[in-house]
């Protein structure tokens, strides 16, 4: 009887997720396509207009129109969204360093950032827009707000993760404060600053349009509120799934440099 059982243990199913990877892109790709099918079969079966619900043919139609000038508003929007990011990105690493490395420095600062960070950045229109003025600066900098936060919060965590054995260890063998770093916390906590970037593509995406919203005059925030004004709702579709590609974009290179620097057990889903 045990022969039989050893090979039901040896043919028993792999976990999810453990398949190759083009069949779980595959699964991806192909749910998303069936839901623009059932999206066109719909619209075309109840005759839905399109200033409610256009088709998605119709929806990429109006890339053919150039007064709208995609290619242009989409770079616009591309600037803000990766230059705030990675602007959250370097400055919430570099100030998760210095709070870790100084308790003083943590007490004073990092509440007024917590207060800070609590403020909504829709409120803070007004006072951005007297204080830089409009244009791809101030709506870099409303998306760095959005991401510097949740970045810093998960590098300190895994700054403060590492095991202190391994701290007393390095201590012991007269390593460098660089050393203790470069070798120790840093490959151990990238699980979390990985974390908090996948977060921060979220909330880059929201910053970069409500900037656009706010303060500018390019964009496809900006070209959603000329477009909404004309009831262009194909239009309107066609610039939120530009934004939306946009942000899949980022969260996709997140996934490709966490794939090139973590194993697969160590990442924090």
């Amino acid at each position: 009887m045990k022969a039989p059982l050893d090979g039901m243990v040896l043919a028993a199913p792999a976990p999810d997720g453990s398949g190759p990877p083009w069949r779980r892109w595959g699964t991806i790709v192909g749910i998303h396509l069936a839901g623009v099918l059932l999206w066109e079969t719909v619209v075309r079966i109840f005759a839905i207009q399109a200033f409610i619900l256009p088709a998605p043919s119709r929806v990429l139609a109006t890339l053919a129109n150039p007064n709208l000038s995609w290619l242009s508003n989409t770079t616009v929007t591309a600037i803000e969204i990766f230059g705030g990011y990675v602007l959250g990105l370097v400055l919430g690493i570099l100030c998760a360093l210095l709070f870790i490395t100084s308790r003083r420095l943590t007490l004073l600062v990092f509440p007024v950032l917590v207060t800070l960070n609590m403020i909504p950045k829709v409120a803070l229109g007004p006072l951005v827009i007297v204080w830089f003025s409009y244009g791809i600066g101030t709506n870099i900098l409303i998306t760095f707000s959005l991401c510097f936060f949740p970045i810093l919060l998960t590098t300190i965590r895994g700054l403060n993760e590492t095991e202190p054995e391994l701290l007393d260890l390095v201590r012991a063998l007269k390593g460098s404060r660089w050393q203790l770093f470069r070798y120790i916390q840093l490959p151990g906590s990238l699980p979390y600053v990985f974390s908090g970037m996948k977060v921060a593509t979220i909330l880059a995406v929201a910053g970069a349009v409500v900037g656009e919203f706010i303060a500018s005059d390019k964009g496809l925030g900006y070209l959603m509120i000329q477009l909404q004004a004309s009831l262009d709702t194909p239009a309107v579709f066609m610039a939120v799934l530009l934004i939306t590609g946009l942000g899949v974009l980022l969260y996709l290179l997140v996934l490709l440099l966490e794939r090139h620097f973590i194993t697969q057990d160590a990442r924090i889903q």
